[in-house]
């Protein structure tokens, strides 16, 4: 599958630690879960579900650890949107998007990633490299990276993957994920600390990252 840029899988920074909450099964999204100032209903354009494609199947990747599970987790994605029409606030499209990837990682595939892992990541991960928009990347920096986030506690990694995979705000991100902005922060925090140590220990200098 063809990517667009992954330069931000890369770029993780070190910082602070937060503690991590347990997963439930979740209830049917809402894309108004955040606090958020006052703007037009308009209904999810689905013509633009292919445009999300490749960040959401960058996402369901480092969620799943499986090229065949992450292809699996974004088609159920797009069925259950299609399911009814969406209604949102503003421009939220791709946090929305990300909430019912999550959602329905959690209700189909979070206990598979919550047992221990027997078999390595996939190797062949060129198919999330765009070379054009990210030419310094190598297929080995890029396994090492979806390695050390596939190896992280479930709320570390899915915190990681909105924001530093998917390019999420803080704000969207809590919104997708359920969680406040806080939490986002401190578990992002950890998570890109524990990342990038793994990294380390790799051999594979930590990027930095906006913050």
């Amino acid at each position: 599958m063809q990517s667009n840029a992954d330069p931000a899988a890369r770029r993780l920074a070190v910082s602070g630690t937060s503690q991590s909450q347990p997963h439930t099964s979740v209830t049917p999204e809402s894309p108004h879960s955040e606090t958020e100032a006052p703007s037009a209903m308009r209904r999810l354009d689905v013509s633009s579900l292919p445009g999300h494609r490749d960040k959401l199947f960058r996402a369901a990747f480092a969620l799943c650890r499986s090229r065949d599970d992450a292809e699996d987790l974004v088609q159920e994605t797009f069925e259950r949107v299609l399911r009814r029409p969406r209604l949102l606030r503003g421009n939220a499209d791709l946090a929305y998007l990300m909430k019912v990837l999550r959602n329905t990682w959690i209700n189909t595939h979070y206990y598979n990633a919550c047992r221990p892992k027997t078999a390595e990541l996939d190797e062949s991960v060129e198919f999330v490299i765009d070379y054009d928009a990210d030419p310094g990347v190598s297929v080995t920096e890029l396994r090492a990276v979806y390695s050390v986030v596939s190896e992280l506690t479930p709320p570390l990694r899915e915190t990681i993957v909105a924001v530093d995979i998917v390019g999420l705000s803080y704000r969207q991100a809590a919104a997708a994920l359920g969680v406040r902005q806080g939490t986002i922060m401190s578990r992002l925090s950890r998570a890109r600390s524990d990342a990038a140590r793994r990294l380390e220990l790799a051999g594979i200098a930590p990027y930095s990252r906006r913050t």
